[in-house]
């Protein structure tokens, strides 16, 4: 039997991109992830599942946050024919359809995973903690199962690596059949297609990211409580590696810090070990927060993360000394949109709560705040040049922590 890892094509223009499942309400659920975790699902409310990009609805697609698949009932009908002992169906209501869509839950969960035929796997240690994953896969590439520890099941999760999805043959053939929309496959049975030459290349580049995250991750709990969340857009800029993340950082004072977490990664396209573009954004604020991904301030600075990682020279005068700029303002807070709907920002702001640099492995980074601008302190800004840069910050300071972002505040000018 040929099994086979279910993706979500990205590969197709002009598509949406769906949010993770919220109650009827719109309000987060308990546990967006129960939905890969490989186990049936007890659902007592209806869910809706929100449209985070306009485009061409998909018959199959997977959720930003939690990875659910989203599939149109036509879909669910197929699955539930063809493997009725390995799947659970849930109907959804999909912002702007009419059409019914449900959420598509493998029950299954298979020990199957071939770590000599794979061509690299990695596991969580105790000293990397994160005790609840310790002996669970840290990374899985080229995965490959061994089919006779699978069964006669036709759809499963694999144990310690929920996030594959693994149909059988006939089930791919089916949904190639029927031209769903939306589904890749990529073999999961057979010898790996990976080269020794790409073998050790990713080996390489294996070793170069846990050389990288464990010291960077090591930097941010001097911060504060580093929380679980990790920020994964499903696109963005031309950053070093190649992966666009963002970490939140709990601080005192119901403080919340927002840091990007790649910029400062080694460049992929070389294999070697660097600190990338040497730097990392940095924007805290005390306002409450709901869903983070959503937030304004997480927006920000995507919005700035991938402008520094497209522009040289931008990067450059950031990492020695201030810099203002603007960036597009669609989804943020009116407050801070100028007439010309764009939002100003100050960056490298030097403050007490803070350090300037952090030191990795290969390094020194610098730690870039930054500083929200409301309309007439950027208005004041542009005319008054260097001096009404530095006047501006002088007055932050007078008010308070200085380099904190907020949206609801008076201007100081």
């Amino acid at each position: 039997m040929r099994y086979f890892k279910l993706d979500d094509d990205m590969s197709i223009q002009d598509r949406w991109l769906l949010d993770e499942a919220t109650n009827s309400e719109g309000q987060e659920i308990d546990d967006p992830w129960q939905f890969e975790d490989g186990c049936p699902v007890q659902v007592e409310e209806g869910l809706r599942i929100p449209v985070h990009h306009p485009g061409a609805p998909l018959d199959y697609s997977i959720t930003s946050v939690g990875g659910a698949p989203i599939v149109h009932q036509r879909v669910a009908d197929l699955f539930m024919e063809l493997a009725p002992e390995d799947v659970q169906v849930i109907p959804v209501d999909v912002d702007g359809q009419t059409e019914p869509y449900c959420i598509l839950v493998a029950t299954k969960l298979i020990r199957c995973i071939d770590d000599e035929q794979s061509a690299e796997v990695s596991y969580w240690k105790p000293e990397d903690g994160r005790p609840e994953k310790t002996g669970k896969y840290r990374s899985v590439y080229d995965m490959r199962i061994d089919p006779t520890k699978v069964g006669a099941e036709k759809v499963f999760r694999t144990w310690g690596w929920t996030g594959a999805l693994i149909v059988s043959e006939d089930i791919k053939d089916a949904l190639e059949r029927a031209n769903v929309t939306g589904v890749s496959f990529r073999e999961v049975t057979g010898p790996s297609a990976i080269s020794p030459e790409e073998r050790e290349r990713n080996r390489k580049l294996r070793a170069l990211y846990e050389r990288t995250e464990t010291a960077r991750e090591a930097f941010w709990r001097t911060l504060g409580r580093l929380g679980d969340e990790v920020i994964i857009p499903v696109a963005g800029g031309g950053w070093p590696a190649q992966r666009q993340v963002w970490r939140l950082i709990h601080r005192p004072e119901g403080r919340t810090l927002f840091v990007t977490d790649g910029l400062s990664d080694f460049f992929v396209s070389r294999a070697e070990p660097s600190v990338g573009f040497g730097l990392e954004l940095a924007l805290e604020t005390d306002e409450p927060l709901g869903d983070v991904s959503k937030s304004w301030q997480q927006l920000l600075l995507e919005r700035i993360g991938n402008e520094l990682a497209e522009h040289e020279s931008l990067r450059e005068k950031v990492k020695t000394g201030f810099l203002s700029m603007e960036v597009a303002g669609q989804h943020l807070p009116e407050t801070l949109l100028t007439k010309d709907n764009r939002v100003g920002v100050l960056l490298g702001m030097d403050t007490p709560a803070l350090p300037t640099h952090f030191t990795m492995p290969d390094g020194e980074v610098r730690l870039v705040t930054v500083k929200a601008l409301l309309p007439a302190e950027l208005s004041y800004l542009l005319e008054h040049g260097k001096q009404g840069r530095e006047e501006l910050v002088r007055r932050f300071n007078e008010t308070g922590p200085g380099h904190l972002s907020r949206a609801w505040r008076q201007p100081v000018v």
